[in-house]
């Protein structure tokens, strides 16, 4: 089964799937390598990249985060300051320290972008090849970055987890959720505390204390998006709003002329600015929709009379289950369903998390949940230029608006006459997703990315064999 720390990982923007997800596979190649004994006779690697990592990759850091990759960096620990100057120096030296160790010429030639092809099992997909003198393949590697930071081979894809029933409460399902809540008299965030301390052999206080790294790394974020200023990278020339949002509202606050909760929007807004501009966030469940989760459970901590430390864990507890259940019965890609399956899933988590704490059952945490994910099925994910902050940026706020809103929402109504069950709006969103054409699911070759597109890029895309 998932791990919540498995929705919540700590890595670097602008995309968990298009960033983080591809740096992680390209470490994993060079660590192979040199499990394998292979790295002393590898004289070079030609990195292949296909399908919407390909068309959208330039502005999403792909190709500078397969470089850091190789070189052995991961996400949650690349030293963020040294990344350009190691960057610059991989490009005018054409050298590249092949998993930190050994060193080996990487020309421009050896990352080989195929902007028409598409590998078979899913639309993110990798190809790298290590290579001997005289051109002797030494071993080669096919990977795919599912979405949320998530990557596997070619052999893994579609495979369970290994523990998948090494939990006491292992559940597939909402209803099965549900069904363990009632049985076992516990709550969503109690069922989770047990299930993580069996897959991590931790005892429960250390898995609460590990949830709270998580909470206040997302609030480390949120206040470095509330200081910082300038204009985002990437040409788009959009400028960090966030600051000067917050300052103005502060202004009209303490006028007493402001609701508070538009404060969610400037923080989902800061967080995705922080993103944006390649800095350290949270993936929740993705980092195109990272500002959601935080920007509410900011909202909570600062502004609900029920803010604990405790409620704090038990908010991440209950959206970790959810994102679990997105993550294993439909997707969190948005390369595979759209923007539904990161901000609509995000908004799902928060809505469900905020309920939680907000005193919800857990068919009003259900309802939450749902109403959340029914109102964005269909979302596209169209980025201008392939980078994430238009429309990403403001998709995030109003997604957490929408959260606290639907929460507070489902402690109005009891939750046990719902007509619509969030595993029926989890297929949905999935199968929506499916029916989807690919233009509009991070190909930035639809949608907003063309009306504002000042290049055109190619359209046809075909599927490759492995």
């Amino acid at each position: 089964m998932l791990s919540i720390f498995d929705i919540f990982k700590i890595g670097l923007g602008p995309s968990s799937s298009h960033t983080v997800g591809p740096m992680k596979a390209a470490a994993d190649f060079a660590a192979a390598l040199s499990e394998k004994g292979l790295l002393g006779q590898t004289c070079r690697v030609v990195a292949e990249v296909y399908g919407s990592l390909a068309l959208t990759g330039s502005g999403h850091g792909t190709f500078d985060a397969l470089l850091l990759g190789l070189e052995g960096s991961l996400p949650h620990d690349v030293e963020l300051s040294s990344i350009q100057s190691r960057l610059a120096h991989i490009r005018t030296a054409e050298k590249l320290n092949l998993n930190g160790t050994h060193l080996i010429t990487f020309q421009a030639a050896d990352m080989a972008v195929h902007y028409d092809d598409v590998l078979p099992k899913h639309p993110n997909g990798l190809r790298f090849t290590a290579y001997a003198e005289q051109g002797r393949v030494l071993f080669k590697q096919v990977y795919y970055s599912v979405g949320g930071g998530f990557v596997v081979t070619d052999e893994q894809f579609g495979r369970l987890p290994e523990n998948a029933e090494a939990v006491p409460y292992p559940f597939g399902s909402m209803d099965e959720l549900t069904q363990m809540c009632h049985d076992h008299d516990l709550s969503i965030a109690q069922i989770v505390v047990r299930n993580e301390s069996a897959l991590s052999g931790e005892k429960p206080l250390a898995v609460r204390r590990r949830v709270a790294a998580v909470a206040q790394a997302m609030f480390d974020c949120v206040e470095r998006g509330l200081s910082q200023q300038g204009v985002l990278p990437g040409g788009l020339h959009v400028n960090r709003r966030a600051p000067v949002l917050a300052e103005k509202m502060q202004v009209l606050r303490e006028a007493g002329q402001l609701n508070t909760q538009l404060w969610p929007m400037v923080y989902a807004m800061a967080v995705n600015e922080e993103n944006a501009a390649g800095g350290r966030v949270v993936t929740a469940p993705t980092n195109g929709a990272a500002g959601i989760v935080p920007s509410v459970l900011y909202y909570f901590r600062k502004f609900h009379p029920l803010s604990s430390p405790r409620a704090i864990e038990d908010f991440l507890l209950t959206a970790g289950a959810i994102g679990i259940l997105y993550k294993t019965n439909a997707s969190i890609s948005g390369a595979e369903v759209g923007c539904q399956g990161e901000v609509g899933v995000a908004c799902s988590m928060a809505a469900g998390g905020f309920s939680a704490v907000s005193g919800g059952t857990v068919a009003q945490i259900e309802n939450a949940a749902e109403m959340a994910m029914e109102h964005h099925l269909g979302l596209t994910c169209d980025p201008v230029g392939g980078l994430v902050q238009i429309p990403c940026i403001e998709r995030n706020g109003i997604a957490a608006e929408k959260a606290i809103k639907l929460a507070q929402l489902s402690l109005l109504e009891d939750g046990e006459s719902k007509k619509v069950s969030l595993d029926m709006v989890i297929q949905t969103m999935l199968q929506t997703g499916l029916d989807m054409k690919s233009t509009y699911k991070e190909t930035s070759l639809a949608g907003l990315a063309v009306t504002m597109k000042r290049k055109a890029v190619p359209v046809s895309v075909r599927v490759i064999e492995c």
